[in-house]
């Protein structure tokens, strides 16, 4: 089992930005891949930027050179800590936010509202 707690949502102007935060711990087993997914009113939830245990990233096309992804691991890597920083946010960056752990497991999702 792992626990995640998000926070960072909010909303803000276009041109802003925000950093989103997830808190993972788990149980018995190493916390690897984390990601950032989003889901907006009528859309697939579609990946954002993900990261391994070792420090690989990955982003989506629609956020490169905008948001960056990054992680602190306890040295037992069954606590982890995902962050993501987004500058230049645009409208179409409004959606629900979820943190993932190892491709399964999802937390309760965090909402970012960008508008002027």
């Amino acid at each position: 089992q792992v626990r995640l707690v998000e926070s960072g949502g909010g909303f803000v102007e276009p041109g802003g930005s925000l950093r989103l935060s997830c808190a993972a711990s788990a149980s018995g087993f190493s916390i690897n891949e984390m990601g950032w997914y989003r889901q907006a009113p009528g859309k697939q939830r579609e990946l954002v930027a993900d990261i391994t245990r070792g420090g690989s990233t990955n982003y989506a096309d629609s956020v490169k050179g905008r948001f960056t992804i990054s992680r602190d691991t306890a040295r037992d890597n069954a606590k982890s800590t995902v962050y993501l920083q987004m500058n230049s946010l645009q409208p179409e960056d409004t959606a629900v936010y979820y943190c993932n752990a190892n491709y399964f497991y999802w937390g309760q999702g965090t909402q970012v509202t960008v508008s002027s």
